[in-house]
């Protein structure tokens, strides 16, 4: 038998040329490339993710930043209602009193007999120490929420008088400040009566207030909504002064409802433009001082002052009081009537108005008095 045929009967396998063997061999090669490169990424990954974690770690559980000592100068922190030492941590942050929200949250979570947050405005400093923060909020609180409300009408002798009641500025001072226009930026056409010119808000007294810097803010506040409902141009446009729109809108708050300042504005421009006397017992009011109804005595109505509008036509020569956003705006835009009389029911406050005297008779009956 040949070889061939031994083999065939053995079972075996002839010998693969050479050639053929290299050629099986060199995907092995490139298998290895392969499997070199893959290690690679595997450990660029792992090194990327271990600094990652390894920054992760130091955020989290490394010393946070903070700054030392007391701080300087002087920063107003509000706390809110309902405001807790995690939110407050990062509003001081923002503001700049501590570091790091982090550092001041663990000064606060360290403190075994952790105090209860009080909402208010607290006097700082800038750049504080987590601690001296925690302890200016805690053990060494110094409050600013002095807070002065001027309601809308609201006249110079009540405004003052709340804020001599409410703070601690004296009111020899504020006398003293209303008595200098310049100090407290009235403007020209006030005359120097800064009666109608402290605007209706809500003001914070912060520490060290003065009775300039306060009176101040509300003289700034009002020529600020002067400014944004440009009184002066739509004034001039209605024919009137700046100062004029200002002492209607101050009548309104007293003579009508808000629902009613538009029709009131348009009594008040019909009577002028017709030369009758307002006869707004509002003005006279100012004069009397009386408060509480809306009635007027026939001794009031004859005083002898330019704001008694029952002895002399026009205008009384300003505000009567600090008109609100709602009544100056009114007082610039009228509703479109002919009415040029009103009444205001005392018992339910509805203003009836009226074209005719005999309608305002029958209107005033209906309310129950005489006019």
């Amino acid at each position: 038998m040949t070889e061939s045929g031994l083999d065939l009967v053995t079972g075996g396998e002839p010998p693969r040329p050479e050639r053929g063997r290299r050629r099986a061999e060199k995907p092995k090669k490139k298998r290895g490339w392969l499997k070199l490169l893959l290690l690679l990424v595997v450990l660029a990954v792992l090194a990327f993710g271990g600094l990652q974690a390894y920054g992760w770690a130091q955020d989290r559980f490394g010393a946070a930043p903070d700054y030392t000592g007391e701080g300087s100068g002087e920063v107003v922190v509000q706390v809110e209602s309902g405001a807790s030492w995690r939110s407050v941590s990062y509003d001081l942050e923002e503001q700049d009193v501590v570091k790091s929200a982090k550092a001041f949250y663990e000064e606060a979570l360290d403190d075994p007999d952790q105090a209860v947050l009080q909402a208010g405005s607290y006097l700082m400093k800038e750049q504080m120490s987590a601690e001296a923060a925690y302890r200016a909020l805690t053990t060494e609180i110094v409050k600013a929420d002095a807070r002065i409300a001027v309601p809308e009408g609201a006249r110079v002798d009540a405004i003052v008088a709340s804020i001599a009641e409410k703070t601690e500025i004296p009111q020899a001072d504020l006398e003293a400040a209303l008595a200098d226009p310049a100090a407290i930026g009235l403007p020209a056409i006030a005359a120097g009566n800064p009666e109608g010119y402290l605007y209706p808000a809500t003001y914070t007294v912060d520490p060290g207030e003065t009775a300039v810097s306060l009176l101040s803010k509300m003289v700034a506040k009002g020529l600020e909504v002067a400014t944004s409902l440009d009184i002066e141009g739509r004034a001039a446009a209605l024919g009137y002064t700046t100062e004029q729109v200002l002492t209607v809108a101050s009548i309104l708050e007293y003579e009508v409802s808000n629902d009613d300042f538009a029709r009131g504005a348009r009594v008040i421009y019909n009577r002028l433009d017709m030369g009758m006397p307002l006869q707004m017992d509002s003005t006279v009011h100012y004069v009397s001082g009386r408060s509480g109804d809306v009635f007027t005595t026939d001794e009031e109505r004859a005083a002898d002052s330019p704001y008694n509008t029952y002895k002399y036509p026009g205008l009384p020569p300003g505000p009567i009081g600090s008109p609100g956003e709602a009544a100056i705006e009114a007082a610039l835009n009228p509703e479109a009537g002919d009415w040029v009389y009103f009444v205001a029911d005392p018992d339910t406050g509805e203003t009836t108005f009226a074209t005719t005297y005999s309608e305002h008779q029958q209107n005033c009956r209906d309310a129950g008095f005489s006019c």
